[in-house]
């Protein structure tokens, strides 16, 4: 079947649209028609070369459409049901049997390594040359996927599929690092530092949990402004204030709870200094190698602090998905605030407009 795709040819570059072969459906994967895909920071720094990818390769990860075939090993799911592509696992590991399948000790290969576990790929270009695909399981730049039937979760078929594909990654991981890790009180404190995709998806977390203290803090003034129609009580300029200086103020001492969405070292000390006793950290940006975080250790053991590292919000998509969709429905968890959408062919533009700033989350429309 030919279908056309974003290819990344070469790192660093920006994506080009070719017509690829989609080989043969395997027992165990769907073939899903992509309606729309999000466009998330995972793909930029892999595009970039942050994180280190073969290529030639499509990418994309946050794939929304309809299911039109399904493997002979796939009883769960039929043609015609409405699907959201979200991240690989195996389904066996001691990780994934004990409900964690974010943390799979299979992961890289599942959703990194540009290729199904057994080495093989679903795309080839017109010369018969594999190109790299199974990107999260999915590599949703493209019209048509076989994927991976463990990345593909059923949701309700009148949820609009133009808003359902950020569920799969980035509106999950914000999501998920506060009610399913942190879990701050209701009544309590939290801030989260950067107000983008993930980090306005954590604060609208955090609003629905009934937090008391909701902070955000980023450079852009727009960006705070959204985070205050969206429920921050507070939110602090890095460019103008000391964040630490503030967020103590705030809370009395020092915030219960803390997600660092940067990557940045120094940010993730700020997060650090800013927690009070007992205080909850979580991080979970994509750093540049050789990225070093900086702890005053005597102080943190004094303070009896913890931090987690945290991969997709820990979440179980199969589960975790469809209870974000029922929060929005319910008016707890209004995401689609974030998004705005490109054509497919306006790919790359969407990934301009999501690196300056303009856009939270960008989504492309098949």
């Amino acid at each position: 079947m030919k279908v056309t795709a974003a290819v990344l040819e070469e790192t660093g570059q920006p994506l080009g649209f070719h017509e690829l072969e989609l080989d043969e459906l395997r027992v165990d994967e769907v073939l899903v028609r992509v309606v729309a895909t999000g466009v998330c920071h995972t793909d930029a720094v892999v595009r970039d070369g942050l994180l280190p990818a073969q290529t030639p390769v499509v990418l994309g990860h946050e794939g929304a459409g309809i299911v039109e075939r399904v493997g002979s090993a796939v009883t769960h799911l039929a043609p015609g049901d409405h699907v959201v592509l979200s991240v690989n696992s195996c389904g066996t590991c001691r990780s994934c049997l004990a409900g964690h399948p974010t943390a799979c000790l299979d992961s890289y290969v599942r959703n990194f390594a540009g290729t199904r576990p057994d080495g093989t790929t679903s795309f080839s270009d017109a010369g018969g040359t594999p190109v790299g695909s199974h990107f999260f399981g999915q590599s949703s730049f493209a019209e048509r996927v076989n994927a991976a039937v463990r990345s593909v979760v059923k949701i309700p078929e009148d949820f609009p599929l133009e808003l359902a594909g950020p569920l799969g990654c980035g509106i999950q991981t914000g999501a998920g690092s506060v009610l399913n890790v942190l879990r701050p009180d209701p009544g309590g404190s939290f801030v989260v530092f950067g107000a983008g995709a993930v980090g306005l998806s954590a604060l609208l977390a955090a609003v629905a949990r009934r937090v008391g203290t909701v902070i955000a803090v980023d450079l852009n003034a727009d960006r705070l402004a959204l985070a205050t129609e969206l429920g921050a009580t507070h939110v602090v300029n890095a460019a103008e204030e000391d964040p630490v200086a503030r967020i103590i103020e705030v809370t009395g001492g020092g915030v219960q709870t803390a997600l660092d969405t940067t990557g940045n070292a120094r940010v993730f000390r700020q997060m650090i200094d800013s927690l009070g006793v007992a205080g909850h950290a979580g991080a979970l940006g994509a750093s540049a190698a050789g990225s070093e975080g900086i702890v005053d250790l005597p102080s943190a053991l004094g303070r009896g602090i913890r931090i987690t590292w945290i991969v997709e919000g820990d979440a179980i998509p199969q589960l975790f998905i469809p209870e974000l969709i029922a929060m929005h429905r319910a008016g707890d968890f209004p995401f689609d605030r974030l998004v705005k959408t490109y054509p497919f062919t306006e790919l790359n533009a969407a990934f301009d407009a999501s690196e300056s700033g303009e856009v939270i989350k960008p989504v492309v429309v098949f």
